[in-house]
C-alpha cells in the first residue's frame, strides 16, 4: 500500500488507515511490540471501552502480554479525511464478550506514515 500523501488521494488514504487499523486487531501483529509501535503515534491515547485510559507504552505492553487474544470482527468501517494530515475512522467490533462502537484518529507523521493518535471504544448492547 502507498504511504505518501503526495501519491495518495482521499480514497487511498482512507484505505490505508483501514488497513492499518485492521493490523492492530490482528493477534500476530499485537504480539510484536515493534509492529504495534510502528502503527501508533508516540503520544497515542485511548479511552478504552473498559473505562481505562491507555498510552502508547501501556497498550504495547498489554497487547504483547495477551495470552489468548479475543477474536474480534470489525464491520462498518468508514474512514474520512478531515484534512491532508488527519483521518477519522469509525467502525464496530464484535467479540465473544462484547460489541463496541469505535473511533480512531489517524495522523500523518513526518515520514509520511499514518499513525494512530487517538482511539475510543464504547460498549453497546449485542
Amino acid at each position: 500500500m502507498p504511504t505518501t500523501l503526495d501519491s495518495m488521494n482521499a480514497e487511498e488514504v482512507c484505505a490505508e488507515v483501514i488497513y492499518r487499523e485492521l493490523q492492530l486487531l490482528d493477534p500476530e501483529v499485537r504480539r510484536q511490540p515493534d509492529l504495534v509501535r510502528a502503527l501508533i503515534h508516540p503520544e497515542f491515547v485511548e479511552f478504552g471501552a473498559s473505562g481505562r485510559i491507555w498510552n502508547a507504552e501501556s497498550i504495547v505492553e498489554t497487547f504483547a502480554s495477551e495470552q489468548t487474544p479475543n477474536e474480534v470482527t470489525a464491520t462498518n468501517l468508514l474512514a474520512i479525511l478531515l484534512d491532508p494530515g488527519t483521518a477519522l475512522l469509525t467502525f464496530r467490533t464484535d467479540s465473544a464478550e462484547r460489541a463496541c462502537l469505535r473511533s480512531s484518529v489517524w495522523v500523518r507523521s513526518g515520514d509520511d506514515k499514518w499513525l494512530l493518535r487517538f482511539h475510543q471504544g464504547t460498549i453497546i448492547p449485542k
